[in-house]
């Protein structure tokens, strides 16, 4: 097949599979990578430090390092709901990132992959070498899909595809097979003016158009960053448990993209509640609990404590009373100093100094005990709650 042929059979193919919108990139040294190199220099990484390793450098710089002798790179985008999960029912609730409130896009995406690169085999009638790639694989992959021509890169550093938006995941097939690349040049950023993603982020992450601080970025802190919350970021958190959506949400692409867009399947939120997720059973629940929770979709990548640390905050935010004992068990018997320390954040947030001076009498842990007495002092401070600027 020549390489315009073997470029129509992946888009036919990957029409097929359910993927909304498919190209193929060279491989070529990613244009941004030297500005990657400087994001990381720059500390706006915060505690990912594994994406310094050297292999991980290696392989963003040049996609051949996860597949020798790949010739072309497949880049698919699969549409999720933006809508749907919200169930209210007078319970705390923290709200889940729309990605994450169905299947595990990780294991929807690896599948669709591998589906692609043995149809491609059968159309070319001889096995073939493929990687397929996730966003926990090693590339740039942004870059790629605006190689392909799939989308651009916008100021809030999210690909948005015009007539599709940004609600979508991204996966890779690197194969050893010369496909016609899908697009010329990359696509330009179409964002004009326009900075309504910038404003509106609570808590102030970006540093500039197409430059993200990490540290203050919602989702990081809700899912990568594993130790304490820095103080003046979580009363900008709001009621967030996993990931975020506000610079989505506000994107102009985003509403103009029609409704008419069916999101994969498997993609749709897994239950009424899977985006607003019972915060007090956050807290309070157990291992078994925990696992239930998490199995098979995107909230893996959290660990138990992590989402109980990110619970207290929202409990702290919402201000309901009856997160209380809650909070007060978590800061008595949490075993991690992490939840016990947000936890006593959030009940100085409530005003609740009785289990705060309990807790004072018995913590030994410094950091917790710093927790504890900054909590005694918020709660007779004034509540403030306006973005950050």
């Amino acid at each position: 097949m020549t390489p315009r042929a073997v470029t129509e059979a992946i888009l036919a193919r990957a029409t097929a599979l359910g993927f909304h919108r498919a190209g193929v990139a060279p491989v070529d040294a990613p244009v941004r990578y030297r500005a990657y190199r400087r994001w990381l220099a720059s500390g706006r990484a915060g505690s990912m430090s594994y994406l310094s390793a050297p292999h991980q450098l290696a392989a963003r710089r040049d996609p051949r390092a996860l597949l020798p002798g790949a010739r072309s790179v497949v880049v698919v985008a699969l549409a999720y709901a933006h809508r749907g999960g919200d169930l209210r029912d007078g319970r705390p609730r923290g709200e889940v990132a729309r990605y994450a409130r169905g299947e595990d896009y990780h294991t929807v995406l690896y599948r669709k992959l591998t589906a692609l690169a043995d149809a491609l085999a059968a159309d070319l009638g001889r096995p073939i070498a493929a990687r397929p790639c996730v966003d926990s694989a090693p590339v740039l992959e942004r870059d790629l899909a605006a190689a392909a021509g799939i989308g651009f890169v916008a100021k809030n550093t999210l690909v948005i595809a015009p007539g599709l938006g940004s609600y979508f995941v991204l996966g890779e097939l690197l194969v050893d097979v010369a496909a016609e690349p899908t697009a010329a040049a990359p696509i330009a950023s179409k964002c004009g003016d326009c900075t309504a993603c910038l404003d509106a982020c609570p808590t102030s992450a970006f540093d500039g158009p197409y430059l993200l601080d990490a540290r203050r970025c919602i989702s990081y802190l809700t899912i990568e960053h594993r130790g304490a919350i820095d103080r003046p970021l979580r009363a900008h958190m709001g009621a967030m448990a996993f990931g975020c959506d506000v610079c989505q949400a506000v994107c102009p692409f985003n509403a103009a993209a029609p409704d008419r867009i069916e999101p994969a399947a498997e993609l749709r939120p897994r239950s009424p509640d899977a985006g607003a997720v019972d915060l007090i059973a956050l807290v309070d629940g157990g291992a078994n609990q925990h696992r239930k929770r998490v199995a098979g979709t995107a909230l893996r990548r959290a660990r138990r404590d992590q989402l109980a640390r990110n619970a207290c905050i929202a409990l702290g935010n919402l201000g309901d009373p009856a997160a209380v004992p809650a909070l007060a068990r978590a800061l008595a018997g949490a075993r991690s100093p992490i939840v016990r320390g947000h936890a006593a954040w959030a009940l100085g947030r409530l005003g609740a100094v009785e289990p705060l001076r309990e807790a004072a009498d018995r913590e030994r842990d410094p950091y917790v005990r710093s927790e504890i007495a900054a909590a005694l002092a918020d709660a007779e401070a004034p509540r403030t709650g306006e973005p950050m600027r």
